[in-house]
């Protein structure tokens, strides 16, 4: 079992950054793959970034590519996402999941915990 909390969300206009970090309860974190997906109002989850057990393999969505970096540090347990030149459509509950193994892994569905999610708001 494995708890998620994400924190570093908030308020910031556009063109600014927020690094948002998401803590993992659980010895075996360094074995999951950990993803950031984000819900806009209205809209459905979607994928953002994935980051694999050794940071080797990272994906982003075409749409943050450059702009947001999804790292990890395991032996604090910690995956952040460092999101820069923020844009309105950014707004949105950013949501820190993970699953074991390493894979191409971008649908909900596939991953196996989640956290509370925190609040992005850009504003323009």
């Amino acid at each position: 079992q494995v708890q998620l909390v994400e924190s570093g969300g908030g308020l910031v206009q556009a063109g600014g950054s927020l690094r948002l970090s998401c803590s993992a309860s659980g010895r075996t974190f360094s074995s999951y793959t950990m993803g950031w997906f984000r819900q806009a109002p209205g809209k459905e989850r979607e994928f953002v970034a994935r980051i694999n057990w050794s940071g080797t393999s990272i994906y982003y969505v075409d749409s943050v590519k450059g702009r947001f970096t999804i790292s990890r540090d395991n032996a604090k347990n910690t995956v952040y996402l460092r999101m820069n030149s923020l844009k309105p459509e950014d707004t949105a509950v950013y949501y820190c999941a993970a699953r074991t193994g390493s894979g191409m892994w971008s649908f909900q569905s596939e991953y196996e915990y989640w956290g509370q999610g925190t609040q992005v708001t850009v504003s323009s």
